[in-house]
């Protein structure tokens, strides 16, 4: 393994959002006491902070700008009318400093322990290859390229070269199943599908020809199939137009004149999708020059990631755990945009399905000399209920961030991977714990390195977010939980649902509760201290004689007992009905919920929280039910114990688990006294 330049370990960085304010004061003679006061001209005056962003990364344009906020509504803002951007073009400007500086573009490894480097100058090549063979192909402005692709660099370099063309591209997970990857394509009709024929996941090699097949058959519009083999040179049952690796092989006159199109600064980027838990999921559209913005400010200014061939954080590299079914992966793939190398890991973190492992991800880590280390919360608890040891991995003293996001990380997990830092000789590690959504492929509050970290709390409001938490009254309240709303447009928010004419589901989703600002979903409370809490989604609210509370409180208090694994609270008040609330848990394999395990669960609620929001029963189950981005399935689980039919409150296909639902749905029909109590075991 190449041996890194001495960095953090010899001086540790300025952290960029000093830099970031420091250049404030020289250029724009604008100086800020406390972060607050910075936040607060942040959305205040946006356009004079969106132009600060677009100034201080230097972004590019051959036509200017008549605005930077023409029309300020949501839905409806429209920025930078005149600019002409290109993502693919951001990141390919850094090749010859970072080659020149000895950094790669992209690090990957598998699950197979196959190591790869992929170099800025061979990163470019790649992209202008295969962008030129998708042109050929009769790839125009505005079609969609559907991909079917794992964590693995080839998909990054299938994006770059889509959109470099003006194509708009959307990806799926190959863990993923027909019917809901199908309930995603066909709403988007795509022209191109680039598509894997086999991943390797927990040990296990899947095949994955059939389902390519079945989406071949099933999207009629499209003309053209890129293959991608899951092992180099192997005999593969799919049979594509052409393969990814050949068409990206290229190199002549042609591919190194390659330059990505300049584009509107409104031009669509790609298209996400809502986790789906009822109907088809939502198709959402983002814009190039509203993700360059965003998703710069706040990977860099907020989660501190530098560039790699910069002096000051020579030999940055950025890793966040994703797979290409969560948005992450996008924000991921944001580093190459600020010059920063990308540290990719496809397979499970957790190891072997047999036989697990929860240091795998640790090893990648300090292997690969990540410097930024990223994960779902969930990812931080399973290695703590494992017990993971760092005493082996020494490699690990190159992190100096940690990144969480997903669901709320609970204080006992953060001071446990703390200590864990600490006895390998990294104390006072800086967590940049960050709470946002695919809706607007960004993050609403999360990390500043200057300001106190308080494990359980999320640091801040971002710079540019008007964040606030709403009561009952739709009044701004600080202290208390309220809804988390927003109540300033973002650039990256999206531009419009696909097949949504009229732009009912898009101001549906986020507009219905209060018309012209955006109502995110979950519960916040703001501190005095201006630090930031999130208690869970609002829709899945407890409410126990009066007192609301989101669940994530009561998950903590119950996940911290070694023998539960897992948990799901529910609240079934409904039109006046007195309240009953269930609490679902799964216990370690050999235990039982008996008399004395129920005992120490009510005890740990009642003693961490109330006796109210003690539950009224407590049932033991096999899974608890989860998306395919891995939340919990709290409000389809409400609504099919409410007595609504499975069919009409949760999409299977877009469950990681659906299977978990066979227990949910017995007990279901046992409530409507159908069947007898046996049947929920």
């Amino acid at each position: 393994m190449r041996e890194l330049p001495p960095t953090s370990a010899s001086h540790p960085p300025v952290p960029q959002i000093r830099r970031y304010q420091d250049w404030l004061r020289e250029r724009r003679g604008l100086a800020f006491d406390h972060y607050d006061a910075l936040w607060r001209w942040s959305v205040d005056d946006l356009p004079a902070f969106w132009q600060s962003i677009w100034d201080w990364f230097e972004l590019e344009s051959p036509t200017p700008h008549t605005a930077v906020l023409a029309d300020d509504r949501m839905p409806g803002a429209v920025w930078f009318p005149g600019a002409q951007v290109n993502y693919a073009r951001q990141v390919l400007r850094h090749v010859d400093a970072a080659e020149a500086a000895g950094v790669p573009a992209i690090v990957s490894r598998n699950e197979r322990g196959d190591h790869r480097e992929l170099g800025w100058r061979e990163l470019r090549r790649q992209v202008a290859a295969l962008a030129l063979h998708l042109q050929a192909q009769g790839l125009r402005r505005g079609d969609r390229v559907a991909a079917y692709l794992p964590n693995v660099p080839e998909a990054m370099v299938a994006f770059l070269a889509v959109v470099s063309l003006g194509g708009v591209w959307s990806i799926c997970a190959p863990d993923m199943g027909t019917n809901a990857v199908l309930d995603r394509f066909r709403q988007i009709e795509p022209a191109v599908l680039i598509a894997c024929d086999g991943v390797t996941y927990g040990g296990k090699d899947h095949d994955r020809s059939g389902v390519v097949a079945e989406l071949r058959a099933q999207l009629p519009t499209v003309r053209h199939v890129l293959g991608l083999r899951a092992r180099a040179g192997a005999t593969s049952p799919l049979r594509p137009d052409a393969w990814l690796e050949e068409a990206a092989a290229r190199d002549d006159a042609a591919v190194a004149a390659f330059e990505p199109q300049w584009l509107p600064f409104d031009h669509p980027l790609w298209i996400v999708y809502s986790s789906g838990t009822t109907g088809l999921p939502k198709p959402i559209v983002h814009g190039h020059g509203g993700i360059m913005l965003v998703m710069l400010a706040h990977t860099v200014l907020h989660s501190d990631v530098g560039c790699s061939y910069h002096p000051d954080t020579r030999g940055e590299r950025f890793h966040w755990y994703s797979s290409t079914g969560w948005v992450m992966w996008n924000a991921q793939m944001a580093g190459l945009m600020n010059g920063t190398t990308c540290c990719l890991f496809d397979g499970n973190p957790g190891g072997p399905k047999d036989a697990p492992d929860w240091s795998t991800l640790w090893r990648f880590g300090a292997e690969v000399g990540a410097t930024f280390f990223g994960a779902g919360a969930a990812f931080f608890a399973n290695c703590m209920k494992a017990g993971v040891d760092f005493a082996g991995l020494p490699g690990l003293r190159s992190v100096r961030a940690l990144g969480t996001t997903g669901s709320p990380l609970s204080e006992d997990v953060q001071r446990w991977i703390d200590a864990r830092f600490a006895a390998i000789g990294k104390p006072g590690m800086w967590w940049s714990n960050i709470s946002g959504g695919t809706d607007f492929a960004g993050a609403f509050i999360g990390g500043n390195r200057e300001l106190p970290l308080v494990p359980g709390e999320m640091q801040c409001r971002l710079l540019g977010c008007s964040v606030e938490a709403w009561d009952e009254q739709g009044r701004s309240v600080v202290g208390e939980v309220g809804e988390l709303v927003c109540t300033r447009p973002i650039p990256s928010m999206p531009l419009f649902f696909w097949n949504d004419a009229d732009h009912r589901r898009y101001r549906g989703s986020y507009f219905d509760m209060y018309p012209g600002v955006w109502r995110h979903g979950d519960w916040l409370r703001i501190t005095p201290q201006g630090g930031c809490i999130i208690y869970g989604r609002s829709d899945a609210t407890i409410n126990r004689h009066g007192l609301r509370m989101g669940t994530s409180e009561l998950y903590s208090a119950v996940e911290a007992l070694p023998e539960v694994l897992d948990a799901m609270v529910v609240d079934l008040e409904f039109l006046g009905r007195e309240s009953y609330m269930p609490l679902f848990v799964v216990l370690r394999p050999g235990r039982v919920l008996d008399a004395a395990m129920q005992d120490r669960l009510r005890g740990a609620i009642r003693s961490a929280l109330s006796p109210r929001f003690v539950p009224d029963e407590i049932f033991q189950v096999p899974e608890i039910p989860r998306t395919l981005s891995g939340k919990k399935q709290e409000l389809p689980v409400k609504k099919l114990l409410l007595g609504q039919p499975l069919d009409k409150v949760v999409n299977r296909d877009a469950m990681a688990n659906p299977a978990s639902l066979d227990w949910f749905v017995a007990l279901a029909a046992r409530r409507a006294g159908t069947v007898s109590p046996k049947a929920c075991g």
